[in-house]
């Protein structure tokens, strides 16, 4: 699967669209590493677990994303972003989204 952030693909002919397509997870944080979260935000750095786990939930966003343009025929997807959010004070929404396309090498 071809992902790109960009509209077109350049050396590339888009031969159809099939549609918007999007890969989702919802992750709550534990009430440990948010404790110890909220102990480092007081002298700064890094939260590793943190960004352990939203890592881990964009590369699972983005495995549900190439899943769906998968079954509806893609070979690439375009016009590729991240949406984050939170739900409430523990929950982190990661949406990956972009347009299942078919596409051929130009010749």
């Amino acid at each position: 699967m071809i992902i790109s952030t960009m509209n077109d693909l350049p050396g590339y002919d888009v031969t159809a669209v099939l549609g918007e397509v999007f890969g989702l997870t919802v992750r709550s944080r534990n009430a440990v590493s948010q404790w110890g979260a909220g102990l480092k935000s007081l002298v700064g750095g890094e939260l590793k677990g943190m960004t352990k786990n939203l890592a881990r939930s964009r590369e699972e966003a983005t495995r549900r994303l190439v899943e769906e343009a998968e079954a509806k025929g893609a070979n690439a997807i375009l016009a590729f972003r991240f949406d984050t959010s939170e739900l409430g004070d523990i929950w982190t929404e990661i949406c990956a989204y972009g347009t299942a396309v078919t596409v051929v090498a130009k010749s």
